[in-house]
């Protein structure tokens, strides 16, 4: 992939960033599980929370080969915090494709200012893979709606200020009648939270279920069309989907990273490892991968800024699944590499392996991201 001078001015601030501000607290964050409040105000600073918003709404007016830039820079130490850039995505993207002109003016300028944390809500304890099977449900009173059910794998969103919400208008199952709402956690009555989910790794980017009690939303909070709200997730999931992989493709290569410097360094029967024709492979094969999941990734990215949504839909399955399974290969190598220290939390390895899995199955499982492609053939 060959940036313009532009995009190469933009990773080269983000790196100089990350080295200053992400690295030294990666490990830390991952032990404690803490939100790092602090990045928050730094990214919103820098204009990476809320980068897609655009220009006349006050936002930077990024797109999507930038987003995966600064997700790709910030996950090579930390996935977790790569996740705050571009935080804001899944929340903007329903209101810009779908919602109504005075619905962006009123909530885009506000994310726009930075250091607003917002969240989307789709997936239930029964309705994960199958968005279509969801039971929360809106009915319409007056001039608002009444919200009642529970959201479950809503990342960032007992953080936020706003969350775009999925529920059910009309219908039992299926994806016509679920519909789209913006909520206020923080003010509305009725919003609850249960305990954080104990992850195995991407620890420090809180998942916590929300439960909707009688929550009356105003009847303009509705994003679009009722009924429609399945498309808007749709189109959301398709343009954050490609980040994914870029974060793959960034924590794949802090993985080979480090596992070059180890091997320069560690010495076995009087030699460097690296030496070793069986360390040499491992190390070729590990920067084959990432190369072929960096270039489908920005491939995707560009389709996206370039407008071209059926190319897209294909490509954000292709690149998300190709470079999370290729993450989780060069992290499980990359352990290995460092022998029984890969094993120890000392080193970074085993928290980028940890840290590779949920890749696999967040924002749509590869199982699913395969059945996208195979039906994209046969259709």
């Amino acid at each position: 992939m060959k940036f313009t001078e532009e995009q190469v001015a933009f990773r080269d601030s983000i790196r100089r960033m990350v080295e200053r501000h992400v690295a030294p607290i990666a490990a830390e964050i991952d032990e404690t599980d803490r939100f790092p409040t602090e990045l928050v105000k730094l990214f919103g600073e820098m204009g990476l929370m809320q980068l897609w918003v655009p220009e006349r709404y006050g936002g930077p007016d990024g797109n999507l080969t930038m987003m995966c830039i600064a997700r790709e820079e910030i996950s090579r130490v930390s996935p977790a915090c790569g996740s705050i850039a571009g935080l804001n995505t899944m929340f903007i993207m329903p209101l810009l494709h779908f919602g109504s002109e005075e619905q962006r003016r009123h909530f885009l300028p506000i994310v726009a200012k930075g250091g607003v944390v917002t969240a989307i809500a789709i997936s239930e304890p029964q309705a994960g893979s199958d968005v279509s099977a969801m039971t929360t449900r809106a009915v319409r009173d007056g001039d608002s709606y009444v919200l009642n059910g529970r959201k479950q794998w809503c990342s960032y969103g007992v953080e936020a200020e706003y969350v775009v919400v999925m529920a059910r208008t009309s219908g039992e199952h299926g994806a016509e009648g679920i519909s789209a709402f913006v909520i206020e956690p923080k003010k509305m009555k009725g919003v609850s939270f249960g305990r954080h989910e104990r992850k195995m790794g991407w620890r420090g980017a809180p998942n916590t279920p929300i439960f909707l009690d009688n929550v009356r939303v105003p009847a303009e909070y509705l994003i679009g069309e009722e009924g429609k709200g399945f498309k808007a997730s749709m189109r959301a999931l398709d343009l954050n989907r490609p980040t994914i992989g870029a974060q793959s493709v960034g924590l794949a290569q802090g993985a080979l990273d480090a596992s070059i410097a180890y091997a320069k360094e560690r010495k076995q029967f009087r030699r460097s490892i690296g030496e070793f024709q069986a360390i040499q492979f491992m190390l070729a094969d590990m920067v084959m991968q990432i190369e072929a999941s960096r270039a489908l990734v920005y491939e995707c990215a560009r389709a996206g800024d370039e407008g071209d949504w059926d190319r897209l839909n294909v490509l954000a399955s292709m690149a998300k699944c190709f470079a999370s399974d290729m993450a989780m290969r060069v992290t499980t190598d990359a352990v290995q590499v460092f022998g029984g220290y890969g094993y120890t939390k000392d080193y970074p390895v085993e928290r980028m392996m940890r840290d590779a899995k949920l890749a696999q199955i967040f924002e749509g499982t590869n199982q699913i991201q395969r059945l996208v492609i195979a039906r994209h053939l046969l259709a």
